[in-house]
């Protein structure tokens, strides 16, 4: 029996976005009381972003509008799927669409994002709106809409590396020069977080034994009341009836749920601590 079907999974969400909230409230509330003492390094470390003539702008406004707004928000920060580019490190480190145009043109399958092909003045168009959007989201004092990097990185990396070997019991199933080798360079900030406290797209194992005996272990693909479906390590999609096999699903996935009512705030902020080390 696949336990982990089992679990609504609006529950799960629930649980997680609950944990969420606790550790970004701690962390925001820690990032405010040192804010004052790093306000002139942050003054004199902001970038100063070009002034862009009003009709280029508008020009990419109109085009962000009809392409790019559905996912990152009329305004640039943040949609239903598309994060919040106004305090994008991307953007941030754009200078004249040099890392922006890229990333328009190529997309990021991996995330969604389908290519788009621009031409250097669309391009340039879209560069000017999403800077004037960030140089006005940097200006508004307080109300922001997203949660920056820099609100989870108050932890201590030692001891998140300790209770990842230890009481999390994560080194069970993940290996930071495995499957978590560079994980902090695909996911940041609160996508990073999300992923550890509930990891999306993962798969889970199973073992398939059909009459002859014999075992087949592979990653699970399909499963309901009728059909059994996995990838074996040969990358080949196979299936049985389930009335006509034993099958046995790896729990593992579990893990992540059960931790949720065993976390402090503390453990989750160590331990981004300690994942945001894996690069």
């Amino acid at each position: 029996m696949n336990l982990f079907r089992s679990v609504p999974l609006w529950s799960l969400r629930f649980a997680a976005l609950f944990l969420l909230s606790l550790t970004i409230s701690q962390a925001q509330t820690a990032s405010a009381q040192s804010a004052q003492s790093k306000k002139g390094a942050a003054q004199a470390s902001t970038p100063v972003l070009n002034k862009y003539p009003p009709a280029v702008v508008d020009s990419g406004a109109s085009l962000f509008q009809q392409n790019c707004a559905f996912c990152h928000g009329k305004d640039a920060s943040g949609g239903e799927s598309g994060p919040d580019l106004t305090r994008s490190k991307l953007v941030k480190d754009d200078r004249d669409g040099d890392k922006i145009g890229p990333v328009v043109r190529n997309g990021r399958p991996e995330k969604g994002m389908p290519p788009f092909n621009f031409s250097d003045s669309q391009i340039a168009g879209l560069t000017a709106f999403i800077h004037t959007q960030q140089a006005a989201a940097t200006s508004r004092k307080g109300g922001r809409k997203g949660v920056d990097v820099a609100d989870l990185q108050t932890g201590n990396a030692d001891a998140g590396k300790q209770y990842f070997n230890g009481a999390g019991g994560c080194s069970s199933c993940h290996s930071p020069s495995g499957d978590l080798a560079g994980v902090a360079s695909r996911y940041e900030g609160l996508e990073l977080e999300e992923q550890m406290l509930y990891p999306k797209n993962a798969k889970a194992k199973v073992t398939v034994t059909p009459p002859s005996g014999e075992t087949i272990k592979g990653t699970l693909e399909y499963l309901d009341e009728f059909t059994i479906g996995l990838i074996d390590p040969a990358g080949v999609y196979r299936s049985w009836r389930t009335s006509d096999v034993k099958y046995q699903v790896d729990p593992s996935l579990n893990a992540h749920v059960e931790l949720f009512s065993k976390y402090t705030d503390r453990d989750i902020h160590n331990l981004m601590a300690y994942l945001q080390t894996l690069r």
